[in-house]
């Protein structure tokens, strides 16, 4: 017997991702709904060989469904998120609204699935950042290795990461650069195309942005308060896929060699141990699940320093597989 699963969001591109994985991983499904805003209800979107009819979010009735996998923002997770939770309908929620709420598990099923006993207390669950979920994957096997002490992560992020109107503004300044066009940016603070910017979401009081806070508060929630983060979040004229530059020191001494073996036996990890002068790119992860770790080797400038180069499709782990992997485990381990 199935669940009735709800795809908030279900016309944006990690809700339409998620209608993709949920057909291909063959979750177990009576029923699925297809939500987003009024602009939206009527249309079509995809799921397996079926056409699902949009319906309106704020029509919905969540007593209907099971499961809600929520990826439309922190506003309207905010406003309905509760809501559904209410209706005894449990929430996985791709936004950033909850994911420092001491009372609602923040997953990645990789690394802490255990922190998921706790998710009847408000029957929402979190999905980490993208760029977060896909460095703590990396992160835990070494972590459980050698105990991290310090993390300093510089990200290469795609312009997926900020929906499809930046990929599309992405495509039409190359193009309009090739045809000697004027560019006015719209989605970024400046010309994304032949550039990069040093900048994701506002800047905070501490002079990081959001999206670096983000990756310093989530990293510590995942893994441990004990570990420092200082992170720098770069969006840089790539569709799909995220790449990052980490550095770790470690309490204990872990050799190159040594991180290499852990990291290619972890779960959702892919090291290619034949080549270790082989590197993976953004291009080379899109449409895979696996976390990609390359360049693994030790930082001599300091001790017990490590430096790993970390790629993941962010639409796929960074958002819908994650959230999907969660809805996996309450299933088998929760609602059977």
């Amino acid at each position: 017997m199935g669940l009735r699963v709800a795809i908030v969001g279900a016309t944006g591109n990690v809700g339409r991702e998620m209608l993709d994985i949920l057909d291909e991983r063959k979750f177990p499904i009576d029923e699925v709904f297809a939500l987003a805003s009024s602009r939206s209800k009527g249309n079509a979107v995809q799921f397996g060989n079926k056409e699902l009819t949009v319906e309106d979010l704020s029509e919905f009735d969540f007593s209907k469904a099971d499961i809600a996998l929520f990826s439309a923002g922190g506003k309207i997770s905010g406003e309905f998120a509760p809501k559904a939770a209410e209706k005894n309908c449990i929430v996985i929620d791709n936004s950033s609204r909850f994911r420092m709420d001491p009372d609602v598990p923040l997953i990645v099923p990789e690394v802490n699935k255990e922190d998921l006993d706790s998710y009847e207390k408000t029957k929402i669950i979190a999905n980490p950042n993208c760029s977060t979920i896909q460095m703590v994957v990396a992160l835990k096997p070494l972590h459980d290795l050698g105990k991290i002490k310090r993390v300093i992560v510089s990200s290469y992020q795609s312009t997926s990461g900020a929906g499809k109107a930046a990929m599309d503004e992405l495509f039409e300044q190359t193009k309009g650069i090739y045809s000697n066009n004027s560019i006015e940016p719209e989605i970024f603070q400046t010309q994304i195309s032949f550039n990069v910017i040093p900048q994701i979401g506002p800047f905070v009081s501490s002079g990081y942005t959001e999206e670096e806070e983000k990756m310093i508060n989530e990293t510590k929630k995942i893994l441990s308060k004990d570990i420092e983060v200082s992170a720098t979040c770069v969006r840089v004229p790539t569709f799909i896929g995220h790449a990052e530059s980490v550095n770790i020191e470690f309490e204990n001494y872990v050799s190159a060699n040594d991180a290499s073996n852990i990291l290619s036996e972890a779960p959702g990890c892919l090291v290619d141990l034949d080549n270790p002068e082989t590197f993976t790119t953004p291009i080379d992860c899109a449409g895979n699940d696996h976390t990609y770790i390359s360049r693994i080797r030790n930082d001599n400038s300091i001790e017990n320093g490590l430096n790993l180069w970390v790629v993941s499709d962010n639409l796929r782990k960074g958002a819908a597989l994650n959230t999907i992997q969660i809805a996996e485990i309450l299933e088998k381990d929760y609602l059977s």
